[in-house]
């Protein structure tokens, strides 16, 4: 494990990750644009910079999870960042991006000597605050053994799925799954509800049937906030390669109506 691990984003998803390192004895360092981010990850033990390309100063294994590709690439190649980490260093995105941009972001990285893995999470903030996520790593063998003793300090299952960008083709093909099955959950509910259902009886019910997924296990809990970045993502890929997804479009629509509010309201 690296002498220190560097968090970039810390915002509700990256502070449970530097957190997590921390209290697993890591040293951390982390930067975020957003001083009331900072301060309650100085307040949890975390040293903050004031630039990411400082963290290349302190860190060699270092966590980007900020919003947008165009961030990410930023971050990591508009930053400093590169030229300061060390020789054998490892960067792990962290943030949903496209396939492309982590494959891009790999060779970059090749120049300069350093890693970089698309490790991009799922299963959401309980997990996060947790620290039971799911990670999903794409990219070289060797940067992944340097970076995965950090990434299970906030990962209970952290896998390597492939070369670089195959960490995000797997989250991708993960969140068309959930969201298809949050949207066919709640039209399902719905009509239960209409029906006369105790819904939350009737989900206990579910289960234990072959109808059980994970989004109806967890009903009012989820709130569906990157639905639509998620499907935008994977409607882009589709074209890109000229697959047709034509229930994925669908699902695309539907859950622009679906959120925490909505879901929560068949439960009442």
């Amino acid at each position: 494990m690296g002498k220190t691990a560097g968090v970039i984003g810390l915002g509700a998803m990256g502070f449970q990750m530097a957190r997590h390192m921390a209290n697993k004895g890591l040293a951390v360092c982390g930067y975020d644009v957003v001083e009331a981010a900072n301060a309650r990850a100085r307040d949890a033990g975390i040293t903050i910079v004031k630039t990411p390309a400082e963290i290349g100063e302190r860190a060699d294994v270092v966590i980007v999870m900020v919003a947008t590709d165009t961030q990410v690439d930023e971050v990591i190649a508009g930053s400093g960042l590169l030229d300061r980490l060390p020789r054998g260093a490892v960067i792990c995105v962290a943030s949903s991006c496209a396939v492309e941009t982590a494959r891009e972001l790999e060779k970059t990285g090749a120049e300069k000597g350093i890693g970089i893995l698309d490790t991009p999470v799922v299963l959401g903030q309980e997990a996060a605050d947790n620290g039971t996520l799911t990670v999903f790593c794409g990219g070289g063998a060797e940067a992944f053994e340097k970076a995965k003793p950090a990434l299970q300090c906030f990962g209970a299952n952290v896998m390597h799925v492939g070369p670089a960008g195959m960490g995000q083709l797997t989250k991708t093909v993960n969140n068309m799954l959930l969201w298809a099955c949050m949207s066919a959950n709640y039209e399902a509910l719905n009509l239960a509800r209409v029906a006369g259902a105790d819904i939350p009886k009737m989900i206990a019910a579910l289960a234990h049937s072959s109808g059980a997924n994970w989004s109806l296990l967890r009903w009012g809990k989820s709130t569906g906030k990157w639905a639509e970045k998620d499907m935008d993502v994977a409607l882009e890929l589709a074209q890109a390669l000229k697959t047709p997804v034509p229930l994925s479009a669908l699902v695309d629509q539907l859950m622009k109506g679906i959120n925490r509010e909505t879901m929560r309201a068949l439960l009442a």
